[in-house]
């Protein structure tokens, strides 16, 4: 079992500074996911960007509960092998939380599923067609589980009309399968690679990677060549920080100038939007690189 102490993280660099704000935005957006009773990845997943993002009134809608029925050595969500049925009304909620916000940019993630026959492949499709009909002027992206690899599946969520699909690799191909529970690198990259041919063009493809689990720059750049095979043309790199001590020891932080390096990277590679800094998330400031 991990040592809380001995897996307690290293003092935080001078070029990691999280930005805390509070005040009437941060209530609102506090006080609508309380009211809707939704769920947000920001509080799941103790996002260091919680308080900015708030702040700005927008947020990472998290649907089919907060219990996932994986148990990833990064995350913070909790964990469940018999999880509740997902709320009909979830999706409906959602929407109306959005207009709420006023969002033109809505994200929507998930926590896995496999205890659902399609993963909760029709609750993401029903879940972007109620913001598409409450709001017709807004932005849809989804960052979805892999369905276990399922193409009908995945299927249901594009053909709903997302304006970005995302499915995050998470690390490397060495790594994944100590890091991801219940993952695969390979069947994520045909997540990938599917969504793009299915997508046929009309929405972007999109995916992230962490640094400080345990890999190496080289592998980082193989992984970047990796993903953008599949035809993603969105990229983001995050610096990992563990959510507890209870989590996956943090290896290293990773200095900016090196963000810089594979940013510059993956746009020789032909990536069309890439975000890459220490507190890069996935849906951090997803507007502006859709964009």
């Amino acid at each position: 079992m991990n040592n809380p102490i001995k897996n307690a993280r290293p003092k935080l660099p001078p070029w990691i500074r999280v930005k805390v704000s509070a005040g009437e935005s941060r209530d609102k957006v506090e006080s609508l996911i309380g009211q809707y009773k939704l769920h947000t990845v920001c509080q799941s997943a103790k996002c260091p960007n919680l308080c900015e993002c708030w702040h700005k009134q927008t947020a990472t809608f998290m649907i089919l509960g907060g219990e996932c029925t994986r148990n990833c050595t990064f995350c913070a969500v909790d964990h469940s092998r018999s999880p509740s049925p997902p709320d009909p009304e979830e999706p409906a909620k959602i929407a109306e939380a959005a207009k709420a916000m006023k969002l033109r940019y809505v994200v929507v993630t998930s926590v896995t599923r496999d205890d659902l026959p399609d993963g909760g492949a029709s609750h993401f499709a029903q879940t972007i067609r109620e913001i598409k009909k409450k709001i017709p002027s807004a932005k849809v992206e989804v960052l979805t589980p892999d369905f276990g690899g399922s193409v009908e599946s995945l299927k249901l969520v594009t053909d709903a009309g997302p304006d970005v699909f995302n499915h995050n690799m998470e690390t490397v191909e060495r790594l994944s399968r100590e890091i991801r529970s219940g993952a695969d690198f390979r069947r994520s990259l045909m997540v990938l690679k599917s969504a793009f041919e299915l997508g046929k063009g009309k929405f972007s493809v999109k995916s992230g990677l962490m640094v400080g689990l345990g890999e190496t720059d080289s592998e980082i750049e193989g992984t970047i060549c990796e993903i953008r095979k599949t035809g993603a043309e969105i990229l983001t790199i995050g610096q990992y920080l563990p959510p507890t001590g209870k989590h996956r020891r943090l290896d290293r932080y990773v200095h900016p100038d090196t963000f810089e390096k594979w940013k510059i990277f993956a746009g020789k590679l032909g990536f069309r939007s890439v975000a890459s800094g220490p507190l890069v998330r996935s849906s951090y400031n997803a507007e502006n690189f859709f964009v």
